[in-house]
């Protein structure tokens, strides 16, 4: 494909979105300002960051961030990580104490450095906002850990409600997309997390240059290991010295997806152009 060929033509009005509203919205929104809290769903620029909030559901990233990974699609800096702040598991829970969120979405960079991969401050971040906020559901976007199952039963021993590891491309492109990280590992640490009793998700970004026919083959992947619940959206280039943007998958093909997933047996499939890991996130549990 060529270089940004894709990427610099204009983007298709399916994925225009207008400006959020409602007074949920604006409550939190005046919220986050006041106490200077940080979410992804502002720093990521989300699109769907309205209806989220809208619905009570706001995601917060732990563990800094710096990551020691260097996926060519994500926009979090590749570098040495500074220090882990020990008070964030509290400011995190109580940043959801202040927001009044039912449900919080929690995930990280990729901490390689630590000798348990951060899985222990996972654990404590999770129990923090249990104490803090007893009726608040968690669910846990988390590393692969490098496959270690020590440090994947540590996280899923604190019971956050829902799982999720994303696999992120099919099996050909990851060496090219995710470059530190490997299809089968990341399949293996789904398998391991459905083993331990817990909600499995992931999720799958296109345009960035599968086939049809390789998506599919994915979502029986994702299947055979038990994940439950998937998502899929549309790959969209975070700056120039980022993958290129392959193909806009059009509404109607996404729609063939989710019918596909559905088919194959998943309890969820949330797929669409603006779909993110965290979309409907308060929907996903059953």
């Amino acid at each position: 494909m060529e270089e940004n060929k894709v990427s610099k033509i204009q983007k298709p009005a399916w994925l225009k979105t207008n400006l959020p509203t409602g007074k949920v919205f604006m409550n939190l929104r005046d919220l986050v300002k006041e106490h200077k809290l940080h979410t992804i769903c502002e720093s990521g620029k989300c699109p769907n960051m309205g209806e989220c909030w809208g619905a009570g559901t706001a995601t917060f990233m732990i563990l800094g961030n710096i990551c020691t990974r260097s996926c060519r699609f994500c926009n979090v800096a590749t570098g040495k990580p500074l220090p882990v702040d020990m008070d964030e598991p509290k400011k995190v829970a109580n940043s959801i104490k202040i927001m009044k969120l039912k449900h919080a979405v929690i995930t990280s960079v990729d901490r390689d450095d630590l000798p348990d991969g951060g899985a222990g401050f996972w654990a404590e971040t999770i129990r923090e906002i249990k104490a803090q906020n007893p009726t608040v559901t968690i669910e846990t976007l988390v590393p692969d850990f490098q496959g270690q199952e020590w440090q994947i039963k540590i996280v899923a021993d604190a019971k956050p409600e829902i799982i999720s590891h994303n696999i992120e491309t099919v099996r050909r492109m990851t060496k090219l997309v995710r470059v530190q990280a490997k299809y089968d590992r990341s399949l293996q640490t789904l398998q391991t997390l459905h083993s331990l009793g817990c909600i499995t998700k992931s999720g799958i970004m296109l345009g960035i240059g599968e086939t049809d026919d390789e998506v599919v083959e994915t979502l029986h992947d994702l299947f055979k290991v038990g994940v439950q619940i998937v998502t899929i959206g549309q790959y969209l280039q975070p700056t120039k010295k980022h993958l290129p943007v392959d193909r806009f998958v059009t509404p109607e093909k996404f729609a063939e997806f989710k019918k596909i997933g559905l088919e194959i047996g998943f309890k969820v499939v949330e797929s669409g152009p603006l779909v993110r890991s965290s979309y409907h996130a308060e929907k996903h549990l059953y």
